[in-house]
């Protein structure tokens, strides 16, 4: 059997960095990184219901759509902006495009009648009640 000696420190280099940025990023393609457009996700789960939160600071709420189609909850959003600047003798103009798209399988138990979304100061709160008869019922039982 051989040993290998094993070096755990941890590499700091410029030519390190750049590389793990590079393969980190769509093989290179600035601006690309798909991981950076899918937004924060918060999901909460009580006796009567499950909240969806999602952090989509800088959108409007006409461009998200929240759909729902047989058990899946879909949750997406476009953004397209484009900036022109004419002066003198040129013109400078920029496009910018933004989307993305989260699904959520959801349980038998919802109440798909009474979905309902909200979009508050960045974040969007989608709340799906459970159906009544598929809420825990509690009560304290007396002993005898």
């Amino acid at each position: 059997m051989t040993l290998i000696k094993w070096n755990n420190r941890p590499t700091n280099s410029i030519f390190d960095r750049t590389l793990d940025n590079f393969l980190n990023n769509d093989f290179g393609l600035l601006g690309t990184n798909h991981a950076q457009n899918i937004p924060a996700v918060n999901i909460q789960e009580n006796e009567t219901e499950y909240r969806i939160e999602l952090a989509v600071p800088g959108l409007k709420k006409e461009d998200i759509k929240v759909r729902f189609d047989n058990g899946l909850l879909s949750i997406s959003a476009e953004q397209k902006q484009e900036v022109e600047d004419k002066k003198d003798n040129y013109t400078h103009r920029e496009f910018s495009y933004q989307n993305f798209k989260r699904n959520f399988k959801l349980p038998e138990i919802i109440n798909e009648e009474a979905i309902d979304a909200k979009y508050e100061e960045g974040v969007l709160k989608v709340i799906i009640p459970k159906r009544e008869e598929a809420q825990l019922k509690r009560r304290e039982i007396n002993i005898g």
